[in-house]
C-alpha cells in the first residue's frame, strides 16, 4: 500500500519538479519532509507570499512551472498575491495549498482553518483544479502542469485536501495513475499569411519601431529576434523586463530616446508586450492616433485590446521571428536614415543630461548618484542577475543600470506592485546558482524583509542594497510627525542581516557604496548594504504620479 504523500512527491519527480518553494504546517508538514527525502530540493520561507514569488520567477527563468506549497486558508491566501501576479505576469507557476475536509467545509461547520479554497483561487489563476481522491493524484498534477506553461503561461491552483494526502492505495493502482507530461508548450507556428501582412506593414513604413516586451524574453527567442532587428535595421525598445535581449548599448535600442521614438513612429510592431498601462494603452498624448501596429502574441484575445491591430500575428514568439526570418526578402524592408538618425540625435542628447545628473556627487546621496556607485560595482559583472523594486529606486534604477544579457533583469513586472524582492532573489539565486543583486527602496524592503533570514539560512549568494531614505517615496521633514508615507529615521537595515550571520555595510557616500557591493559580490555570501540617500530625493508615486488622485484640500508638498 501507499498513500497520497508518496504519490504527491512521485508524480512531481516523473515529470522533473526539483524544487519547491513554500511555508510547512497542517496538513503538508509531512508531504514537504518526504519530498525532501526523496531528493526534491526544498526552500522554505518565512512568508508564503514569499515563496509564491520565488516560485513565479523560478517558473519565469526556467519555462517550467515553479512550485509552491502553503497550508490551508490563511497560508493560502498568502500564496494567492502570489499566484495572482504570476497570472498577471505570464509566468508559470503552480499553488499546490493543503485544505480542510470537503464535507465539513461544504456545509460551513467551523473545520480547522476552514476555506473554499478553489472558490477563492478561480478568479486569479489560469487554471484551478481540486483532486479528491488518491488515484487522481497523477491526472490532476498533470492538467496543472500543462495549463501552466501552455499558450500563455500563467498561475494554476491545485487543491490537496487532508484527506485524499492520507488515504491509502494499494502500489499497482499507484503506479498506474501516475502521468508523465508530454510536450506540455508545443510550439505554435503563425500563419503564413499573418507572417506576410506584417513584414509587408513594416516595409511601407517611414520610421517602424520595435517594442519588446518579457513575454520576448521568457520565449528564448534570442537569436531569432536579433537577427530580425539587425537585418532589418529597425530601432528596438526593450520593456524593463526585456532589457538584455539585445545589450542596453546596441546601437538600435531607442531607449534613450523612448517618448520620442514612440510619439513618432508610423507602424509599431508589439513583440510580447501588452498594450496596457505600462504604454499607455496605446492613447495620447504619448502615442499618434495614426501610428499602425503588428502585434505578436501566443494569445488571440490579446489583439484590439486597446487599439486596432493591423496585422496581428498569433504564434509562439520563437517561431514568428522564425518565420519572419525565412520569409524576409532581401531589401524589402529599407532602413530609413534620417529615422534612425533622428533617434540617434536625441539619443545622444539624452544620454548626456543623463550623465551630468550621474556625474554630479551631492552629499548625501540621491538615486542618480547611488545607482551610478551601484553600475560602477556591477560592470565586470555581467552575470549578476538584477531585482529591483521601489517607486523612484525602480523608476530610476530601469533606466540608470545596463542589462547586457536577457532575463537577467526581474522588477515588479505588469502589475508594479512591491513585495517581489527578496522571493524573486532567492528563486534567481536557486534556479540560476549566480549572484544576485537586490535594489529595493527602503519601503518595498519592508513588504518581505524577514526573507533575509532565509537568504542566509540557505547561504545564497545574494546582496540586498536598501536606498534608504526614510519613507514612502521620500522621508519626512527632521523633527517632524510620521507622515502617512513617513519611516523611521536613521535605520539601521544592515543589522537585520548581522543578526542572522550574513555581512552588513552602512554606507553614506558612492566610493562606499562602490566598494561595499565590489566586496559583498566577491566574498559570494549573503550580504545587506544600507545605503543612506537624501530624505529629500524621490518624488510621491515616482513616474506614475498621473495615477495617483489628489483631494483638492490636501497639503501641498
Amino acid at each position: 500500500m501507499t498513500d497520497g504523500f508518496h504519490l504527491v512527491v512521485e508524480a512531481l519527480k516523473l515529470n522533473g519538479v526539483d524544487t519547491i518553494y513554500g511555508v510547512a504546517g497542517i496538513p503538508i508538514t509531512d508531504l514537504l519532509r518526504l519530498a525532501q527525502n526523496e531528493g526534491i530540493r526544498y526552500i522554505g520561507f518565512r512568508h508564503e507570499q514569499s515563496a509564491g514569488n520565488a516560485a513565479a520567477i523560478a517558473g519565469y527563468l526556467t519555462q517550467k512551472p515553479g512550485i509552491c506549497m502553503t497550508v490551508s486558508a490563511p497560508g493560502f491566501l498568502n500564496g494567492l498575491v502570489a499566484l495572482a501576479n504570476a497570472t498577471t505576469n505570464c509566468f508559470p507557476m503552480i499553488l499546490i495549498s493543503g485544505s480542510s475536509d470537503r464535507a465539513i467545509v461544504d456545509l460551513e461547520q467551523g473545520d480547522y482553518e476552514e476555506m473554499d479554497q478553489l472558490a477563492a483561487a478561480r478568479p486569479y489563476a489560469k487554471a484551478a483544479y481540486r483532486i479528491n481522491r488518491p488515484q487522481d493524484i497523477g491526472i490532476g498534477i498533470a492538467r496543472a502542469i500543462r495549463a501552466a506553461v501552455s499558450g500563455r503561461p500563467g498561475g494554476v491552483y491545485l487543491d490537496l485536501t487532508a484527506e485524499v494526502l492520507g488515504s491509502a492505495l494499494d502500489v499497482e493502482t499507484a503506479k498506474k495513475s501516475l502521468v508523465k507530461v508530454v510536450d506540455p508548450a508545443p510550439p505554435q507556428p503563425p500563419a503564413p499569411a499573418s507572417v506576410a501582412r506584417a513584414l509587408d506593414l513594416l516595409a511601407s513604413a517611414q520610421r517602424p519601431l520595435v517594442i519588446l516586451g518579457k513575454g520576448a524574453a521568457y520565449a528564448r527567442a534570442d537569436e531569432e529576434i536579433r537577427s530580425f532587428i539587425e537585418t532589418t535595421g529597425i530601432p528596438f525598445l526593450p520593456m524593463s523586463m526585456a532589457k538584455g535581449l539585445l545589450p542596453d548599448e546596441h546601437p538600435q535600442s531607442a531607449a534613450a530616446a523612448r517618448s520620442y521614438a514612440i510619439g513618432n513612429a508610423d507602424v509599431v510592431m508589439l513583440a510580447g508586450a501588452r498594450m496596457n498601462w505600462l504604454l499607455s494603452h496605446g492613447r495620447a498624448p504619448l502615442w499618434s492616433e495614426n501610428t499602425r501596429f503588428v502585434q505578436v502574441d501566443i494569445s488571440p484575445t490579446e489583439i484590439d485590446s486597446n487599439r486596432a491591430i493591423a496585422a496581428p500575428v498569433v504564434g509562439d514568439i520563437k517561431s514568428v521571428f522564425a518565420a519572419f526570418n525565412a520569409a524576409l526578402k532581401p531589401g524589402q524592408i529599407k532602413r530609413q536614415a534620417a529615422w534612425t538618425d533622428e533617434i540617434g540625435k536625441r539619443k545622444q542628447q539624452n544620454v548626456e543630461r543623463m550623465a551630468a545628473r550621474l556625474n554630479a556627487d551631492p552629499s548625501p546621496m540621491n538615486f542618480s548618484s547611488a545607482l551610478r556607485a551601484v553600475r560602477n560595482a556591477l560592470a565586470t559583472q555581467p552575470d549578476v542577475y538584477i531585482v529591483n523594486e521601489g517607486a523612484n529606486t525602480l523608476d530610476f534604477g530601469r533606466n540608470i543600470i545596463d542589462m547586457d544579457k536577457p532575463r537577467h533583469r526581474l522588477d515588479s513586472g505588469t502589475w508594479g506592485i512591491m513585495g517581489i524582492g527578496m522571493g524573486y532573489a532567492v528563486g534567481a539565486a536557486v534556479e540560476t546558482g549566480k549572484p544576485v543583486v537586490a535594489i529595493e527602496g527602503d519601503s518595498a524592503f519592508g513588504f518581505s524583509g524577514m526573507e533575509i533570514e532565509t537568504i542566509c539560512r540557505y547561504e545564497l549568494p545574494v546582496t540586498t542594497i536598501i536606498f534608504n531614505n526614510n519613507g514612502v517615496y521620500r522621508g519626512d521633514a527632521p523633527g517632524a510627525p510620521y507622515s502617512p508615507t513617513g519611516l523611521l529615521r536613521g535605520a539601521r537595515y544592515e543589522k537585520i542581516i548581522e543578526a542572522f550571520g550574513g555581512a552588513g555595510y552602512h554606507v553614506t557616500d558612492t566610493p562606499s557604496l562602490t566598494k561595499a557591493l565590489s566586496d559583498a559580490l566577491a566574498s559570494g555570501k549573503p550580504a545587506l548594504i544600507n545605503a543612506v540617500i537624501d530624505p529629500t530625493a524621490g518624488t510621491e508615486s515616482g513616474h506614475i504620479q498621473s495615477l495617483n488622485p489628489r483631494s483638492a484640500a490636501a497639503p501641498k508638498k
